[in-house]
């Protein structure tokens, strides 16, 4: 499932949404939007669609789903301006190893930071 939203993702509402009656890992990873870039000092993020964001999430979800051998995959980005502290993407994986739900859950995220979709301009 792929999700683009301008609304605060709950923490505790995330871990129901993933498919994990029949695995043995679920993997979560949160991109939070830190105080400082370097020496820059960040006050908020603002996070513009430039195109087909659920398009783009969902070939991202769909690679994983071709070289790992996964349950489900769910990912939430937020767009909007986002201060410091919140969650600005989550990728959750479920798995019936480990090894497959941390290497798919880290490969979509690397994928997330390189999305063509979405402007970023932090103040």
């Amino acid at each position: 499932m792929e999700i683009v939203t301008d609304d605060y993702i709950n923490p505790d509402e995330v871990y129901d949404k993933i498919q994990k009656e029949t695995v043995g890992s679920v993997v979560l990873h949160y991109a939070v939007v830190r105080e400082r870039t370097g020496a820059q000092i960040t006050q908020t993020i603002e996070l513009q669609p430039t195109g087909d964001i659920a398009g783009e999430l969902k070939s991202i979800a769909d690679s994983i789903r071709n070289e790992w051998q996964l349950e489900d995959v769910l990912i939430i980005r937020r767009i909007g301006i986002l201060h410091v502290g919140d969650i600005m993407s989550l990728v959750a994986v479920s798995a019936p190893h480990r090894e497959d739900a941390f290497d798919a859950c880290r490969h979509d995220v690397e994928n997330l930071k390189q999305m063509r979709t979405i402007k970023k301009t932090e103040r």
